[in-house]
């Protein structure tokens, strides 16, 4: 059985994203120091991917 076209990996992985997802974003925070252990998790700024 061969792989449907539209779900083929091909080049897409180096697709820039925007914004980060949420542990992404948390470990940011953690080295910016705006962010510490027992803080809320939920409702965190978006932060641009760089």
């Amino acid at each position: 059985m061969s792989l449907h076209a539209s779900l083929r990996v091909g080049g897409k992985i180096g697709k820039k994203r925007n914004v980060l997802k949420r542990f992404e974003r948390i470990d940011k925070m953690i080295e910016e120091g705006k962010w510490k252990e027992g803080d809320k998790v939920l409702g965190l700024p978006k932060l641009k991917a760089e």
